[in-house]
């Protein structure tokens, strides 16, 4: 089964996210396809929006998926190299030149939130869940992963998602202006693709200038090689095996700070 799908339907792309049965948790694999798919269509002249979903109701996108963590990122060496492929996916739907439509249905947790918060508006429906429960794994959001939705939710909001961990529903992700629209969930595809079509029907150069000029009025802070290097740090950690152990267990961690 293909990780990542991607087709048209005249100037409105959709990108899929395609693991359903692990509520399209994202593997290695799909990283690589996504950023693929949207370097893709960010390319393509003809296309004038980007509808970007997880395959299924249950979830946009729920996270890592844990299960390949002691394969792919065992230690800070192969985490970095993990994240390289992540920022780069991260970026290529950031940079994407089209307007890019998050359509959010069930869970939109972890590297699903990061994901959709590269993206330029997110409709979700009233069922939706959010959050970053990564402080549960011994984990941090790098720099790479981090930047998307600290630009969109601001620091004190990003810190409570960080520090506390919890997971919320659609009216708070609302009210924490991480969406901008909540419907039914019977109706979230027809208003996302609703919304596709109005951005479609506009100038399409018009759209990528507006795009180009908000990202260059945007803080772009710029990070030294040192410190890219220490949103890796964890994975050399006693509580990051201990977590990921227990999550794997389905137990609760013991955490020791070292």
């Amino acid at each position: 089964m293909e990780p990542v799908l991607a087709d048209r339907d005249g100037p409105i792309a959709t990108v899929t996210l395609n693991n359903p049965g692990k509520l399209n948790a994202l593997d290695q694999p799909m990283w690589e396809k996504l950023g693929g798919a949207m370097r893709a269509v960010s390319a393509d002249d003809d296309v004038r929006c980007v509808v970007l979903r997880g395959a299924g109701d249950k979830a946009f996108a729920a996270g890592a998926d844990i299960s390949e963590f002691s394969r792919e990122r065992a230690d800070s060496k192969q985490a970095k190299r993990y994240g390289t492929l992540i920022h780069e996916t991260m970026q290529a739907v950031a940079r994407c030149r089209h307007p890019v439509v998050a359509m959010i249905k069930g869970a939109c947790v972890g590297g699903g939130l990061e994901i959709a918060a590269m993206c330029d508006l997110r409709i979700c429906g009233e069922s939706s869940r959010f959050g970053v429960p990564i402080k549960n794994l011994g984990l941090t959001m790098a720099y790479g992963e981090l930047q998307g939705l600290l630009a969109l939710a601001g620091r004190a909001v990003t810190l409570e998602i960080l520090l506390e961990g919890r997971v919320f529903d659609a009216r708070e992700a609302l009210h924490k202006r991480i969406v901008n629209r909540v419907v039914p969930d019977a109706d979230v595809e027809r208003e996302a693709h609703a919304l596709a079509r109005r951005i479609a029907d506009g100038a399409p150069l018009v759209a990528r200038w507006h795009k180009q000029f908000i990202e260059r009025l945007g803080v772009m802070p710029q990070v030294s090689a040192a410190e890219w290097d220490e949103g890796f740090a964890c994975f050399d950690t006693d509580d990051y095996r201990a977590g990921v152990q227990a999550f794997l267990a389905k137990a609760r961690p013991r955490f020791v700070g070292r």
